[in-house]
C-alpha cells in the first residue's frame, strides 16, 4: 500500500484495491489496443468487479484489452465510438446481452473533456438527423441545428502514459495520447500505468501533457506487451 504522501502503488492490483466495485463507471484510455493500460485492465479482469459501464472509444479485440472484460462478463454497458474489431462485442451486443451508447469520437472526446472541465452539456452539429440525435434537444444556432450532449463523468480513469514523475504529472507517447488525457480528467480518481517514473522535477514543465492534479495513484508496467492490433506485411515479390 502507498504511504499517505506517495501516489506509486507497487503494482496494478494494488492500485485498484479497494478503488473499483460493482456497478462502477469507468473511463478507459487508448484508441483500438494503442495506449491501453494494459497491466490495469488485467486487474480489473482479476477483481472480479462486475455490471460495469465502460466508457472508451472502442473495446479492445477478443482476448486482449477491454475485450477481456466482456469475455468474463464484467461489462453490462459500453459508451464508445468505434465498435468493430471485436466479435464478441457483436454477440453480446446483437444478443441482447450488453448495453450500447453509441458516439460520433469526436463527440466523446467532447463529452469526456466536458465532463473534466466541469462543463454539463455542449451542443454539436455533428449526428443531427441520425438515431444518434434520437431523445435528445435539439436547437438552431445560425441557421444550423445542433444535438445536445451531456458531460461524461467516471468513478473511476485507468489512463496509459509513457511517463510520470512522482507529482503525477505525465508525458505521453506520440500518438498514445489518443483518449488518455480526457480520460484522466473526467474520473474522480484516475490510476495511471506508465513505463517510466522519475523524480519530481525531471521533466519540464513544458513537456507536461497532463498535470499531477488530475492524477492520484500511479503503477509502473515497465515491459507493456504493446500487442499490434493489425499487422499488415509486404508479400514477396515474385522473381
Amino acid at each position: 500500500m502507498a504511504t499517505a504522501k506517495s501516489k506509486q502503488y507497487p503494482s496494478a492490483a494494488a492500485a485498484l484495491d479497494g478503488l473499483v466495485a460493482d456497478g462502477q463507471t469507468l473511463a478507459v484510455g487508448g484508441f483500438g489496443l494503442c495506449g491501453i493500460p494494459e497491466a490495469l485492465i488485467a486487474a480489473l479482469r482479476d477483481s472480479g468487479v462486475s455490471g460495469l459501464t465502460v466508457i472508451s472509444n472502442n473495446a479492445g479485440v477478443d482476448g486482449f484489452g477491454l475485450g477481456q472484460l466482456l469475455t468474463t462478463r464484467q461489462i453490462k454497458k459500453m459508451i464508445s465510438s468505434y465498435v468493430g474489431e471485436n466479435k464478441e462485442f457483436e454477440r453480446q451486443f446483437l444478443g441482447g446481452e450488453l448495453e450500447l451508447e453509441f458516439n460520433p469520437q469526436g463527440t466523446l472526446a467532447e463529452r469526456l473533456r466536458a465532463g473534466g472541465a466541469g462543463i454539463p452539456a455542449f451542443f454539436t452539429a455533428t449526428g443531427y438527423g441520425t438515431i444518434v440525435a434520437e431523445g435528445k434537444e435539439t436547437r438552431e444556432f445560425d441557421g444550423r441545428m445542433y444535438v445536445l450532449e451531456t458531460a461524461l463523468k467516471a468513478d473511476v480513469s485507468l489512463v496509459k502514459a509513457w511517463k510520470a514523475d512522482k507529482a503525477g504529472n505525465l508525458v505521453f507517447h506520440k500518438t498514445a495520447r489518443n483518449f488518455n488525457p480526457a480520460a484522466a480528467m473526467a474520473g474522480k480518481v484516475c490510476v495511471v500505468e506508465v513505463e517510466e517514473l522519475v523524480e519530481i522535477g525531471a521533466i519540464e514543465p513544458d513537456h507536461v501533457h497532463l498535470p499531477g492534479i488530475y492524477v492520484q495513484r500511479i503503477v509502473v508496467n515497465a515491459t507493456p506487451e504493446k500487442r499490434i492490433e493489425q499487422r499488415t506485411i509486404r508479400q514477396p515479390e515474385d522473381n
